[in-house]
């Protein structure tokens, strides 16, 4: 861990675009999951491939380790190294990638991997028994999107079971991909008792089938924070709320006030005769996840606020290229386009937080100390 030093001229010492990290709202967004959960009795695996940062996440555990989910290897082996001990890589295993899960699994990490198909499990049956390694699988779940995974009712999924023949079945997985289209609390409880009720039908089949079923694990932000029943259910995992996101705020599962990630970026023209701002961070900076373009009211590439976290009233970047950004009004304002000199930092809250800290290679931790200026959190990177 390094830090920045703090100057006159930026006080966060660094040269923008760069994504900054509000260490009170990471803490008050891990508090109000752990709040909501506390109740049930199930254990959170929180997934990790939105801050991709070993110090971060340990924060859940006040400094501690705990199970967590992961979406790359990568994540799996620098989590590993960290001391995390308790895996999920929840993306379907590629067959070439079972010899690399050895050897994470090698050096005492329980790494379980995910599929949902015979050829999968074949792979991992015949992986196990050439590694001496009786590798833990998961079953996919398909809960409502359709993107992978297998519905309670479909013979294929026992199929799977027993080809897992040399492996370990461990269990289900589900992820409410869908919830990310909820409109309120009533369509995202919903979303929840479907995520959790499809994936217990499922965890029900096998066992009925004689199979040991000992994770039911099912988990999205959206669904993890308006469950009201866990009935059937081992775990819940969720990763945004670390950061949470215009996404997010405009489903209704947090407030814009709760978003942790924003990116700094660097007033660099004007174009007052267009009513825009030009600045030094395009969409190689926020990426081009435009995922409120859908929602009632539409962000844009993300809200605009001031250096101290003041929001610009319907200031947005409204468009965007490769390392230009365009600032100006919300179609339909009555605002005032401000008057931000050449030189003036502010800062964007992006659509989806896990697109936009995939564009860095590390984040800047801001705990609210200027006078020892930002932590630097590196993140893990590749595949």
């Amino acid at each position: 861990m390094t830090r920045l030093p703090a100057t006159p001229a930026a006080a966060d010492g660094a040269s923008t675009p760069y994504a900054l990290v509000d260490a009170a709202r990471v803490a008050r967004n891990i508090q109000r999951l752990n709040a909501h959960l506390e109740p049930f009795d199930v254990r959170l695996r929180p997934h990790v491939k939105t801050a991709k940062s070993p110090e971060l996440t340990r924060q859940i555990w006040a400094g501690g380790t705990g199970p967590v989910t992961v979406s790359t290897l990568a994540e799996a082996e620098a989590f590993a190294a960290d001391g995390f001990d308790d895996i999920v890589y929840a993306v379907g295993i590629a067959p070439d990638k079972l010899r690399r899960v050895h050897e994470i699994r090698s050096g005492g990490v329980d790494l379980v991997v995910l599929l949902d198909s015979v050829l999968q499990a074949e792979a991992v049956s015949e992986a196990s028994a050439a590694f001496g390694d009786r590798i833990p699988a998961l079953i996919e779940i398909d809960c409502d999107g359709h993107r992978s995974g297998l519905r309670p009712e479909d013979p294929e999924l026992l199929r799977v079971a027993e080809a897992l023949r040399d492996a370990e079945l461990r269990g289900v997985l589900a992820h409410a991909g869908e919830s990310y289209h909820c409109r309120g609390a009533a369509e995202l409880a919903a979303a929840a008792e479907n995520e959790r009720a499809v994936t217990v039908r499922a965890a029900r089949t096998l066992r009925q089938a004689g199979h040991r079923v000992d994770v039911v694990s099912i988990g999205s932000t959206p669904t993890a924070h308006f469950i009201r029943d866990t009935d059937g259910i081992t775990e819940i995992r969720a990763g945004n709320y670390l950061f949470f996101d215009l996404v997010m705020a405009g489903i209704g599962v947090c407030d814009t006030t709760d978003i942790a990630l924003s990116v700094v970026v660097t007033v660099i023209a004007h174009q007052p005769e267009r009513g825009r701002l030009i600045t030094d961070g395009g969409w190689t900076a926020m990426s081009q996840d435009r995922g409120t373009a859908e929602q009632d009211t539409d962000q844009g590439y993300g809200v605009v606020l001031d250096a101290d976290g003041r929001p610009y009233p319907d200031l947005l970047m409204t468009s965007a290229n490769q390392e230009h950004g365009i600032l100006s009004l919300r179609e339909g304002s009555t605002a005032a386009l401000p008057a931000l000199p050449i030189g003036t930092r502010v800062r964007v809250l992006p659509n989806h937080a896990c697109a936009t800290a995939g564009q860095y290679g590390r984040l800047l931790l801001d705990q609210g100390r200027p006078d020892v200026g930002h932590t630097v959190l590196h993140r893990v990177g590749g595949w």
